[in-house]
């Protein structure tokens, strides 16, 4: 069963734990004024485990540099942590993201299906 979140006025979602993994649905705006409350929430959910972390932006409709520096910091506390974060993405995410070479640390999937997948079988290096 999904829970509910309210992040911001302009950032909302629902939390979802699967098993080995959280999926988070987000919809809104990922920008300076709600990355604040974004890091707080996500930095809590990610210590309460499962630490996997699958992030569905498809729906977002925008990130800025602040958004992107609040995903890096999700990347490297869940990685922390012993986990991974897959994040699903549309194509104004994608782009925002390429700009700034961050495609792969971010670990870009094309849906929720493929994110889970990546996380049962991580490919080899």
């Amino acid at each position: 069963m999904a829970e509910s979140l309210t992040l911001t006025v302009s950032l909302r979602g629902t939390r979802d734990v699967r098993g080995t993994y959280q999926l988070f649905r987000l919809t809104g705006l990922l920008d300076a004024f709600s990355e604040p409350a974004f890091r707080k929430v996500m930095t809590k959910y990610v210590e309460a485990g499962p630490n996997n972390i699958i992030l569905d932006l498809a729906t977002i409709d925008f990130v800025d540099s602040s958004g992107l520096g609040a995903l890096v910091q999700l990347v490297k506390k869940a990685t922390t942590e012993g986990g991974t974060v897959q994040v699903v993405t549309n194509p104004r995410v994608t782009q925002t993201v390429k700009l700034v070479r961050l495609e792969k640390f971010l670990s870009l999937q094309p849906s929720v299906e493929d994110a889970i997948a990546h996380l049962e079988n991580p490919p080899s290096e």
